[in-house]
């Protein structure tokens, strides 16, 4: 998934939301695509899943993202009562999970979602590291368009 983000110019973050060993929904960055602030991987990917059981609560289900969720997309995470997100790499300047905050601990959330990160950290760093690399050779300054 986020390869394919990272083939459409995006910034390559993909995830995948799994239930019995089966998965139900799958997405990678769109911001760019659909002119969305909310176009997340991990968005894109409960969508897909909560349209798959009609259901937009994903009880048993576990979340597998590329890169450490921000605040919006942990929230995402919490309100579809998500069982276990697993993440690969750290985000410093935006991860809300264990980087910048740890959101997941807070007392007063109506559901706890259990959590582990670094998974394939590695192979999700070089793919980031290698888009933001490419993004400054090919600096192109960008237009108003309003």
């Amino acid at each position: 998934m986020a390869e394919l983000a990272f083939h459409n110019d995006e910034v390559p973050v993909g995830a995948i939301v799994v239930y019995n060993d089966q998965i139900i929904g799958r997405g990678f960055n769109q911001v760019l695509a659909k002119n969305s602030v909310s176009s997340h991987a991990e968005i894109n990917a409960i969508n897909q899943a909560s349209h798959f059981i009609q259901n937009y609560r994903l009880k048993g289900c576990d979340i597998y993202v590329t890169l450490e969720p921000c605040h919006m997309c942990a929230k995402a995470i919490v309100d579809a009562r998500i069982n276990y997100l697993y993440y690969g790499a750290n985000e410093p300047k935006t991860g809300a999970i264990e980087s910048i905050d740890q959101f997941l601990k807070r007392d007063y959330l109506n559901h706890k979602v259990k959590f582990s990160g670094g998974h394939l950290q590695d192979e999700s760093s070089h793919l980031l590291k290698k888009f933001f690399n490419n993004k400054r050779k090919n600096k192109v300054p960008r237009k108003n368009s309003f």
